[in-house]
């Protein structure tokens, strides 16, 4: 107790300074090897302040713009080159072809960080003209709008998470003290996970954004509060078996290190197989969540035993356990029952539900998102975005970006200007000494577009093939067509190496072949069934039509990991219990004492994840509604029905090929054997 306290005093606060040392700049998170990260790289060696530009509307819907509006404009553009978040003047005013807007571009220095937002509305301020509406658009409103998005993050989400937690626990456990014990629990996690996490990131080891802050603490309270639970669901048997508290916690520990140690260990794993991934965010989360989980796991069987010892039937006040007291729920004894009763047919029916929904997977599209939906609000960037299309060509404020050898500036401009969706080139000035010259290609489709990304892919192989050119394509969307083919490649290396590092642990922990088999198929196809469900419900009812690149891996890693826990929490107690029992008498029995504490955890969880949907960003909101609603699925479905009765109707064979498939008969007159023989022998 007294070493936490000191852990949580002084690493505490460092919960509430992660966003210190976080960048939301999603340039910083592009895949290390494509060729728009190359790009970004050989701009910053040609021009040592890199930019980001701000893209200036002013328009007067549906009127034309007075005549004197290009002058103001103009005189305006004056005013916002004097501001010192400038890397370079603004461009001059265009027109649009309607006459009711104007546009200009305002290149921000790139390194402004936490001063980015207070720059963008100094431009704001500056630019605005009679007569007219300003509206600001491009990557660095964007990036604007992005910090407010995440602005107060650490308070916001822990204050909304801890809160559901706590009503959870108070309703379900019907105790004041011990959901208190928990969330303290959990509290301590977040701060040790903190502090470690904030030193790694001052010192580069690790880098984070917001997402993966947002991530961290979410999974850092609900993956304590559910090693919680079990431990103290454990304890509090034990005291109904013991008068004793502290032999009663020793039992408890003993029998939840295991099962706990595992989890974590599964998760933690799973979390670091995103080191594989060529996207910075993914590689970022991997041993980020990783520390998360494995601070979880130290205060679940280091500080939570501590204070429940001490505390002893007092933690469970009013509802003290008493030696000799019932603790199988009478839910989970009908659903224990019906199992015996009816195996194939509660089985055959769970898994044909799950089949059905997984049968709606190819509906769901990860192809991005539009600029207008990566926010859940209209935020002004968005406006201006689509005020820009309606009266330029819809590429106009995020061109694509052509590097090439001077010499062949010619011949690639020609191959630009010929390729089937770009709107207009412009080839820009060349800085004294460069090696390369630019070419601006304005696509006629709104950049965040899928005709977009495929006129990039032609621009690509048409410049590719000009000898001597060795030109690259870079820009917004070249960035966001990568960063797609760049998730697509991770989910196909990472999925499987996740798949193998979790039957491995299962493995080990059950000492058996066919069980780990059986667990990780049910958690897959739970999480087949999650997106199945999700490719329905995110367009009608969230109105996002598509999901970002990296919610498929995401919410496989988190789904995954995280829905084996409540089958290692299910089977370690099934075989503890069948080992006495037998194995069909161990599931019933497992099922009857670990339902109730495991559908509480998979609730809080489930609650817990659905707090990101607190941040107004799509990205946040598809993972929190899956990882949410599949916990739920695989807590209510998966673990409670479809596992046991497989298990049930599969008997001994289901520890193939360990010792228990021969049930404990056999088990026993085999012993009785090796000791005859030993004695013989003697």
């Amino acid at each position: 107790m007294i070493v936490w306290l000191a852990v949580g005093g002084g690493l505490g606060p460092f919960a509430g300074k992660l966003g210190q040392v976080a960048t939301n700049d999603s340039a910083a998170f592009l895949p290390q090897s494509a060729e728009s990260t190359k790009v970004l790289a050989l701009q910053r060696s040609m021009d040592t302040r890199e930019s980001v530009p701000l893209v200036l509307v002013w328009a007067s819907t549906p009127r034309p713009l007075p005549q004197a509006s290009v002058g103001q404009a103009q005189e305006a553009l004056t005013r916002v080159a004097r501001i010192p978040g400038l890397a370079e003047p603004p461009t001059p005013v265009s027109p649009s072809g309607d006459g009711q807007a104007l546009q200009a571009v305002a290149p921000l220095r790139a390194d402004l960080g936490d001063k980015l937002h207070a720059t963008v509305d100094q431009v704001r301020s500056a630019a605005a003209i009679p007569g007219a509406t300003l509206y600001l658009a491009g990557p660095a409103a964007s990036q604007a709008d992005l910090v407010d998005a995440f602005a107060g993050i650490d308070g916001l989400l822990l204050g909304v998470a801890l809160a559901v937690v706590l009503v959870i626990l108070l309703v379900v456990y019907r105790s004041v003290l011990l959901p208190a014990l928990v969330i303290l629990s959990a509290v301590f996690a977040l701060g040790l996970a903190s502090g470690i996490v904030y030193v790694l990131a001052r010192h580069g080891v690790v880098r984070i954004d917001g997402q993966v802050q947002g991530i961290l603490s979410i999974l850092v309270i609900g993956a304590a509060t559910d090693y919680a639970l079990l431990l103290s669901a454990r304890f509090k048997e034990e005291l109904t078996r013991e008068t004793d508290r502290f032999t009663a916690m020793r039992t408890a520990w003993r029998r939840s290190v295991e099962p706990i140690g595992a989890s974590a260990t599964t998760v933690a794993l799973g979390l670091l197989a995103l080191l594989l991934s060529d996207l910075s965010n993914n590689q970022a989360l991997g041993p980020v969540g990783a520390i998360g989980v494995a601070c979880a796991a130290l205060s679940a069987v280091s500080l939570l035993p501590a204070v429940l010892v001490l505390l002893g039937r007092t933690a469970y006040w009013p509802a003290r356990p008493h030696t000799g007291d019932n603790t199988s729920s009478g839910i989970w004894q009908r659903a224990a029952a019906l199992i015996s009763r009816h195996p194939r047919r509660v089985w055959a029916l769970s898994l044909a539900g799950l089949v059905a929904a997984a049968c709606l997977l190819p509906l769901f599209s990860a192809r991005g998102l539009p600029l207008d939906e990566t926010f859940i609000h209209t935020e002004p960037s968005v406006t201006g975005q689509r005020v820009l299309d309606a009266h330029f060509p819809a590429g106009q404020g995020n061109p694509a970006v052509v590097l090439t050898d001077p010499a062949r500036t010619g011949q690639v401009l020609a191959v630009a200007r010929a390729t089937p969706g770009v709107a207009a080139t412009t080839v820009l000035p060349t800085a004294p000494g460069s090696r390369l010259a630019t070419v601006n290609a304005v696509l006629s489709d709104a950049a965040d577009s899928h005709a977009a990304e495929q006129t990039v892919r032609a621009l690509r192989t048409g410049v590719h093939q000009v000898p001597g050119a060795g030109a690259l394509v870079g820009g917004y969307t070249a960035q966001q067509l990568d960063i797609q083919d760049t998730a697509a490649h991770d989910r196909g290396v990472i999925i499987p190496v996740v798949l193998a590092i979790i039957t491995f642990i299962l493995v080990l922990l059950l000492r058996a072949l066919v069980a780990p088999l059986l667990l990780v198929a049910t958690v897959v196809l739970n999480y087949a069934a999650t997106l199945g469900i999700s490719a329905l419900v995110f367009p009608a009812v969230f109105d996002l039509h598509g999901a970002d690149a990296s919610v498929p891996l995401y919410g496989f890693v988190f789904l995954v990991a995280l829905g084996v826990d409540y089958n290692i929490f299910l089977m370690t107690r099934v075989r503890e219990e069948s080992l006495r029992a037998g194995t069909r008498t161990g599931v019933l029995r497992g099922l009857t004492t670990t339902g109730g504490v495991i559908t509480s955890a998979g609730v809080v969880l489930a609650a817990t994840f659905a707090a990101l949907g607190v941040i107004p960003l799509a990205f946040l909101l598809q993972i929190a509604f899956i990882v949410a609603f599949g916990v739920l699925l695989d807590t209510l479905v998966v673990r409670s029905l479809l596992v046991p009765a497989l298990v049930y109707e599969l008997g001994d064979r289901i520890w193939w090929p360990s010792r228990l498939r021969h049930g404990p008969a056999e088990r026993a007159h085999a012993e009785r054997g090796t000791r005859a023989v030993t004695t013989a022998e003697q």
